[in-house]
């Protein structure tokens, strides 16, 4: 009753604890396709803050979870990840949640400052003499996925559980389209994936080994690509710095290259964009089919994108058709 007085008469907010603003939190973004790792994160927090009233909540008070975080050998990616979770609660309480007096739950949200991500990877696009030197490397299969990932864009997770009736015909090109559902796709959005003739070899060789999944191993699915058949690859390729997601860059930076627009690389790659990505004509398809072949291996003085080491600056050049892969690879 006096709470209720007090904000009332003199607009003094209640006292809330920071577990009350994070089990709203939940509560409200159940619909949220990364809630589960949010919870780890708030989980982790809990013992540090739970109990604090939120107008007492700010870096300082969290200077003594980070140094833990660190001694527990945490990068500093993984320790900004909660500071954002901590960070958007406050904003909310801030700012979006107003309780039955008009108040809302916080006067003003404190900076929360994350930590400088030194560690955290540049995008490496793979050179074509790089891609055969790792492809050559990999086991059968990841050899195929990897193949199948750097002519479509496509991330780790969508190649690995990419399924058969995910495919769509369309006959008056005379070829086909996966259309991955929004829930396995990262933006949330309903990905067309454009096959160009080599991630078209691809598919065609894996028809009839799994009645379910395009991609699989010894009979079952893959929860992802970067396995230890992956990094000894990687190692004996001598490109241990290489990542699965930098397919998908060499897709992007190769497209640019070859001079496909701004447009159709955003459908390529899937990238979110104001337009409906699933739906198009056939000759806008086609078109995209087109633009995904360009950036095929088996054209001939192919553009490249080099990486300058020691700097950021890229340039544009020609492969000798001598220094491509051969097509005999896939399958």
């Amino acid at each position: 009753m006096e709470e209720t007085r007090q904000a009332q008469i003199y607009g003094v907010r209640p006292v809330r604890a920071f577990e009350q603003a994070a089990a709203k939190f939940v509560r409200e973004n159940e619909h949220k396709r990364s809630l589960a790792s949010d919870i780890v994160q708030l989980k982790l927090l809990m013992p540090r803050l739970g109990a604090l009233p939120l107008d007492k909540i700010h870096i300082g008070v969290l200077a003594p979870w980070i140094a833990t975080r660190r001694a527990e050998g945490r990068s500093a990616g993984t320790i900004n990840h909660g500071l954002k979770m901590v960070r958007r609660i406050l904003n909310l309480a801030a700012s979006e949640w107003v309780d039955e007096h008009g108040l809302t739950w916080l006067l003003a949200a404190p900076k929360i400052k994350l930590l400088p991500d030194i560690a955290k990877k540049a995008p490496y696009p793979l050179s074509w003499v790089e891609q055969r030197r790792l492809f050559q490397e990999l086991p059968a299969h990841l050899a195929q996925m990897a193949l199948f990932s750097v002519n479509t864009g496509c991330r780790d997770g969508e190649v690995c559980n990419l399924r058969w009736d995910w495919e769509v015909d369309v006959p008056q090109l005379d070829t086909s389209v996966f259309i991955i559902p929004g829930a396995r796709v990262k933006n949330g959005d309903d990905r067309l994936v454009v096959l160009n003739r080599i991630a078209c070899s691809v598919v065609t060789a894996r028809r009839g080994i799994d009645p379910v999944y395009v991609f699989t191993y010894e009979g079952r699915s893959l929860y992802r690509m970067l396995t230890s058949g992956w990094i000894r690859a990687r190692n004996r390729a001598g490109l241990a710095h290489v990542r699965v997601h930098d397919l998908k860059h060499t897709f992007g930076r190769r497209l640019r290259a070859s001079g496909v627009s701004f447009e159709d690389r955003q459908d390529l790659l899937g990238h979110r964009s104001g337009r409906i990505t699933t739906h198009y004509s056939a000759a806008e398809l086609q078109r995209l089919i087109e633009a995904a072949n360009r950036i095929c291996d088996g054209n001939g003085g192919q553009p490249e994108l080099v990486v300058m080491r020691g700097s950021l600056k890229l340039e544009s050049r020609k492969t000798p058709a001598s220094a491509l892969p051969p097509l005999s690879r896939v399958g």
